[in-house]
């Protein structure tokens, strides 16, 4: 089991975060959730930690994308597939208060501009988007979605995205985020409007390598995450 953003092997997992379980014989069927707050069963399938229920975001034979719950306490927890009434032999799995994974595509990270929702990306980088370089200094920040920061000033339900009500759910600890080895400025750290993701806004700071593919990175609780790239330009 590996956190859904980075697949980081040897990495432990936080409560709230996305994870892809890896196996055999998981599901009957390859089902993704349609509706919010996610299910904790899809087709005949579902997991559990610590005899919690994971809600699911999707199913199939060989992967699993669940919600660790909220409630999951410990350093440790015991997570069984059940399908078909068959449960896994449990799985010990390692916990962290936050371990930090940022999404991707391909080597790309999903971060874009907070004005204009363009990925930073280098023209013609993703086939079928328009992307430009994320600036340095841009006052409108630069949103970076992820999963694993952690917990939140104000509770959000396990499976359900934050409540949108013009309230945000600030992360309790504050990440430290490099572009190309350079500490950006933080504006925002807290939930996003889907389940189990973050989004941290930032501004990139004057030093800051330029170019197409300068590696980003988040730190909490001792652990970095994934080091992906975004594309940075002075202009």
């Amino acid at each position: 089991m590996l956190n859904a953003a980075s697949n980081a092997t040897g990495q432990p997992v936080a409560p709230g975060s996305l994870v892809s379980i890896y196996g055999s014989h998981l599901a009957d069927a390859l089902i993704q959730a349609s509706s919010v707050p996610l299910l904790t069963k899809l087709g005949n399938t579902s997991v559990t930690f610590n005899g919690i229920a994971a809600p699911l975001c999707f199913v199939s034979s060989g992967q699993i994308n669940a919600q660790v719950p909220w409630e999951v306490t410990g350093s440790t927890a015991d997570m069984v597939v059940t399908n078909g009434g068959a449960p896994s032999a449990p799985v010990s799995v390692p916990l962290t208060t936050a371990g930090p994974g940022i999404f991707v595509t391909g080597s790309q990270a999903i971060a874009y501009g907070n004005w204009d929702y363009v990925f930073a990306a280098a023209p013609g980088a993703i086939p079928g988007l328009i992307t430009h370089p994320a600036r340095i200094r841009d006052p409108a920040t630069l949103v970076i979605l992820a999963t694993g920061l952690g917990p939140v000033d104000l509770p959000v339900e396990t499976g359900n995205s934050a409540p949108i009500d013009g309230i945000l759910r600030r992360t309790v600890t504050t990440p430290v985020v490099k572009v190309g080895g350079v500490q950006a400025q933080v504006v925002f750290s807290g939930m996003s409007t889907y389940v189990g993701v973050y989004q941290i806004n930032i501004v990139i700071q004057p030093g800051t390598p330029t170019g197409d593919a300068v590696p980003l990175t988040i730190t909490m609780n001792g652990i970095t995450s994934n080091a992906p790239t975004i594309a940075v330009s002075n202009d």
